[in-house]
């Protein structure tokens, strides 16, 4: 016989013809063979402890569960203004990888993007850039700061970059216009989520200089980057970008980063639960609860939590890859990986 170059699970009469039976799945969770036995997650255990001392899979946190946030409170925010088709402006940093498929899931939502490449091999050129930025800011209803790795994540941590130039004084102007003249949204996801962080967009809705007391994104407990899906379940519908979500929504998320751990002071993530802040929480799949065991929190967020809002819900920063979603991606991964924020955004220029 040749090698096997495919094995599937299929029921019996499904089964084609010149396929080689290789056994049958039971509900044990044990791989039988020949009168011996073995248990899966013992397997499991042998299989990952080989390399564990070299490339840890477990940062060592405990399984612990952690409280379930649900914040029922719609975001009192409207559009007042009138608009065809919202237009949302995207920036492209040096190391910006993640434009193409922002800018798909725009277009799937009835929202018209504009793809704004950041040039800056001249300080003329960089110049030009915030420029044609502010201009692009002041032709959207919104912003979106897409994922990536901005300057490399270096010197010493991620998103410097876009926070610099978006300091620039005529962009911070153009990007508070945006919010709190017209009526307009924000997005940041992974990288860009670092971004809104740590310019104080998110959880203060404003440019503002941060300091220790501020929360922040730093580096995955297991020290390496992570690369999954991961379950996310929705905690509060505080914001525009919600409009098409109800609390206790669960979706499969892909998560694509090094630094997504959520931490702050435990009186300003007490805060942010209150007021309504906190998102989306990270989830155990089956359960739906929230637990800081590395199957469900893969940075060891604080309160498991993997996205945050503005206090009037207009800016939201996120971890997970909502906008890679599509009938062909992930496959072969169970649950619903449809999180309609785009949809939802454009719902609220209606």
């Amino acid at each position: 016989h040749m090698p096997g170059a495919i094995v599937a699970e299929l029921a019996d009469d499904q089964i084609p013809q010149g396929a080689v039976l290789l056994g049958h799945t039971t509900q044990e969770g044990v791989i039988a063979l020949e009168g011996d036995s073995a248990g899966v997650e013992e397997l499991c255990a042998l299989w990952e402890g080989v390399l564990e001392g070299v490339y840890p899979t477990d940062p060592g946190t405990q399984d612990e569960p952690v409280p379930v946030i649900s914040w029922q409170g719609r975001s009192p925010a409207v559009f007042t203004q009138q608009v065809g088709q919202p237009r949302a402006i995207i920036p492209v940093f040096p190391g910006t990888n993640c434009e193409y498929d922002t800018a798909a899931a725009c277009r799937k939502a009835g929202i018209q993007p504009e793809i704004l490449v950041v040039r800056n091999l001249t300080p003329q050129a960089l110049q030009e850039s915030a420029d044609a930025l502010a201009q692009a800011i002041g032709r959207s209803q919104m912003m979106i700061l897409p994922g990536g790795f901005s300057g490399g994540d270096e010197p010493d941590g991620s998103a410097k970059f876009i926070v610099s130039f978006l300091r620039n004084p005529k962009l911070t102007d153009s990007v508070h216009d945006l919010l709190h003249r017209r009526d307009g949204l924000m997005l940041g996801i992974c990288n860009g989520f670092q971004a809104l962080i740590k310019l104080g967009l998110v959880p203060f809705g404003e440019i503002r200089p941060t300091d220790d007391s501020c929360p922040t994104l730093t580096f995955n407990l297991i020290g390496r980057h992570q690369s999954r899906y991961v379950a996310t379940r929705v905690a509060s519908v505080n914001s525009p970008w919600m409009l098409r979500s109800q609390v206790g929504d669960i979706h499969q998320i892909a998560i694509s980063h090094g630094e997504g751990r959520f931490v702050a002071p435990q009186e300003v993530v007490e805060q942010l639960i209150a007021n309504g802040q906190v998102a989306t929480q990270y989830v155990d799949p089956c359960t739906g609860k929230p637990s800081m065991g590395i199957h469900c929190n893969p940075n060891g967020s604080m309160a498991c939590i993997e996205g945050v809002f503005s206090p009037d819900g207009r800016v939201f920063g996120k971890m997970g890859h909502t906008e890679r979603e599509g009938a062909f991606v992930g496959k072969n991964i169970p649950g619903n990986k449809y999180q309609p924020i785009f949809e939802s955004g454009a719902y609220y220029f209606r």
